[in-house]
């Protein structure tokens, strides 16, 4: 799957984001190394990443999953508290706690290895969750993909742990 910025930008278009120019120029389109970005990957642009706080905007394709990991402590401080709020479609959401006995939704199968938590929210536009510092999650869209604003404590992506030991 080729992706390209203006495929986002449809995205966040309909989930009434407006975006600037260099705004969209920064869009980032992750797929892990792992090259199914269809499958495992996603998009986002950051609005800012500070010392003190971040925001984001996520785009997930129609059933494309961001892989579970988890935000560790950082020098000392507590690892990253993320609040997703939906935006746009219906994002479902799986994070550390009691076990849901049918999820709605699973990962790839080829990568189900990689996956280990199983409580799941639902989260549909205006719908939101807080996610606790250095707790597994993973995320998924629905059928017509899906917008997430994320408002969080400072971003360090590259502290982020991944189950996956190919990420």
């Amino acid at each position: 799957m080729k992706v390209t910025k203006e495929d986002v930008i449809e995205y966040y278009e309909k989930a009434g984001i407006a975006l600037s120019d260099d705004d969209k120029e920064n869009i980032q389109i992750m797929d892990y190394g792992l090259n199914k970005l269809n499958k495992l990957g996603l998009q986002l642009f950051v609005y800012v990443n500070t010392d003190r706080y971040c925001a984001k905007e996520l785009v997930l394709f129609p059933e494309q999953t961001c892989p579970e990991h988890r935000h560790p402590p950082v020098d000392g401080q507590e690892g990253k508290e993320e609040t997703f709020r939906c935006r746009y479609g219906k994002v479902y959401l799986y994070v550390e706690g009691e076990k849901t006995e049918a999820p709605a939704v699973m990962p790839p199968d080829e990568d189900i290895e990689h996956f280990t938590v199983w409580h799941e929210i639902q989260l549909t536009p205006g719908e939101q969750f807080t996610i606790p510092p250095d707790t597994k999650h993973w995320f998924k869209a629905g059928s017509e993909g899906a917008v997430v604003t994320e408002f969080s404590s400072t971003s360090t992506d590259d502290h982020d742990v991944f189950t996956d030991p190919r990420i």
